[in-house]
């Protein structure tokens, strides 16, 4: 039986180093590639590398997940793609298996469940976490729209996917510093994303952008 071909999209070294050594710790999988954003995985895509499936974070710099996605699924629509990232909110999901994802998994998962969603998109399945499935359980039974608010909040803004995660947590009242911690991003960056959101939303300042970003609808 052939293995599975897996190519790792990962910024963080040490996270795409444990992965590669479970995967390859397992008789099913080879790792034929790694990568550090979107830009180098499709360099190694125009290079022949031909995986079966792309394993990639969401957040990386010059080009994330979601885009990356996009690009595959329109270039390369035979290979799947499987996201495995720490973000858990629920419009990732919807956006990614709309633009074709077969696979989302948290990084809290356990080493068998990654094996067995990885296992199960190879056989031509779609998987979902555990706890993403959850949540999307709760959104069920509690009759909250996601994916409406979605589609209907960020174009009026034309805001990003990262810059909504900005938002969110700029609501939660993390400061600049604390916020590049926890997306991994510089304080510069993060500076950038809360002005071009203040200018694309036309207010003065962080207080006013937190007000009409619930007033409207983008954040709940």
């Amino acid at each position: 039986m052939s293995k599975v071909k897996i190519l790792l999209v990962e910024d963080h070294m040490v996270v795409r180093n444990g992965i590669k050594l479970l995967l390859e710790s397992q008789e099913g999988f080879d790792v034929v590639g790694e990568a550090s954003n979107g830009n180098e995985a499709l360099q190694l895509l125009d290079n022949q590398l031909l995986p079966d499936i792309i394993l990639t974070d969401i957040n990386m710099d010059h080009m994330d997940g979601m885009e990356l996605l996009r690009l595959i699924k329109s270039t390369y629509p035979s290979i799947k793609v499987v996201i495995l990232s720490m973000l858990n909110q629920i419009h990732y999901v919807i956006e990614g298996f709309t633009l074709g994802l077969s696979g989302y998994l948290l990084k809290n998962v356990d080493y068998n469940e990654l094996l067995f969603g990885l296992n199960h998109v190879a056989n031509g399945g779609k998987y979902v976490s555990e706890e993403i499935s959850m949540a999307l359980l709760d959104q069920v039974i509690s009759g909250e729209n996601y994916l409406g608010l979605s589609n209907r909040s960020l174009p009026d803004f034309d805001i990003s996917e990262r810059e909504l995660e900005v938002l969110k947590l700029i609501a939660d009242g993390f400061t600049n510093v604390e916020i590049a911690d926890k997306i991994f991003l510089s304080k510069r960056t993060i500076e950038g994303h809360r002005q071009s959101l203040i200018e694309k939303m036309k207010v003065k300042n962080t207080a006013e952008l937190v007000k009409v970003a619930f007033q409207s609808g983008i954040l709940k």
